[in-house]
């Protein structure tokens, strides 16, 4: 079964902003994510992970008239978590996505002390096979 794993962040997270921590703790943390990587490869389990861009890079688009794409600055100020990077696992099921995620929730942010960051399990759905 294939799993997303989402890291969000933001003010309500507890965590400090990267832009604080000591360089050695930033390079603890990057490792950290480094080694889940390759244990997912190892193990098989990865499907794809990947960091997005800070929000304020972020565009919302519309169709506009005649299908011309509308853009438009977001997410919005007001907006207060954001997702800052992803996982996708493909594993034997909920229990093992469970694992992966309090597993990289743990990362060491400052002093090393494990962030516990909150990390959304969601199942991606497939579509039934299309009859030829």
């Amino acid at each position: 079964m294939k799993y997303m794993l989402l890291m969000q962040f933001g003010p309500q997270s507890g965590i400090p902003s990267m832009d604080t921590w000591s360089p050695e703790d930033v390079t603890a943390h990057i490792r950290f994510m480094q080694d889940v990587e390759r244990e997912l490869v190892e193990s098989g389990e990865l499907v794809d992970a990947q960091g997005l861009a800070m929000p304020g890079q972020t565009r919302i688009v519309r169709a506009g008239q005649g299908g011309v794409p509308v853009i438009s600055d977001g997410p919005f100020p007001e907006t207060k978590e954001f997702l800052i990077g992803y996982w996708i696992v493909d594993c034997e099921g909920p229990d093992r996505a469970y694992e992966l995620a309090a597993h990289i929730s743990a990362a060491p942010g400052l002093g090393g002390e494990p962030l516990r960051m909150p990390i959304e399990v969601r199942q991606v759905m497939s579509a039934p096979p299309q009859e030829l």
